[in-house]
């Protein structure tokens, strides 16, 4: 960005062609550096988020979440900033003054939740499937850097697709229950 610089300071005429195309360059690269810090930003959002939920998963934990599980983990997700609220309502409440103070901050977090409950509800959450082993496993390998976290295979979880995951379990849950009680049946029948 230097060079372009010194490079735009030698040029005599502001309209020549030489002027031009090294402020289309300039330009160019400055779209560039924008989007890579898009990604960061993303990325760091991201890291974040799988975090808070690494750090409120049990480390010993070797078996995949439950369905309900996960549907709580993620309820108490979006209840993480419902003390940060009390304490803003809390100082609005103290004197007439002070009715806008961290109005900002407050209407930052409101905004956030209100996006991550509907696409929880929606579409879903961009997500590591913690029903999963295998991705159970990846989430506790990471190394908890932002840069790493593309490695992740991340899923989008909804609360539809987590009732689907219920229904299913119960389903096996059944199948399993009936089908033990029929062999036992046929055990005692032979016996």
């Amino acid at each position: 960005m230097t060079n372009l610089r010194k490079e735009l300071e030698k040029c005599k005429h502001p309209n020549s062609r030489k002027t031009k195309a090294l402020g289309k360059k300039a330009r160019r690269q400055n779209n560039k550096h924008k989007v890579r810090m898009g990604h960061a930003i993303k990325s760091n959002i991201m890291g974040e988020k799988l975090s808070w939920f690494l750090g409120h998963i049990d480390e010993g934990r070797t078996t995949p979440l439950s369905p309900q599980e996960f549907e709580d983990l993620i309820a108490l997700y979006l209840q993480r900033f419902d003390e940060e609220l009390e304490q803003i309502a809390l100082k609005q409440s103290i004197g007439k003054h002070r009715a806008n103070q961290h109005a900002a901050r407050q209407d930052v977090i409101k905004i956030t939740l209100e996006r991550e409950r509907n696409e929880y509800q929606s579409g879903g959450m961009e997500l590591v499937n913690l029903c999963d082993a295998a991705k159970l496993k990846m989430l506790f390998d990471w190394d908890g850097s932002a840069l790493s976290v593309q490695h992740l295979k991340l899923d989008l979880v909804s609360y539809n697709m987590l009732q689907r995951l219920k229904q299913a379990t119960t389903a096996t849950e059944t199948e399993a229950t009936t089908s033990s009680k029929a062999t036992t049946e046929n055990q005692m029948e032979t016996a």
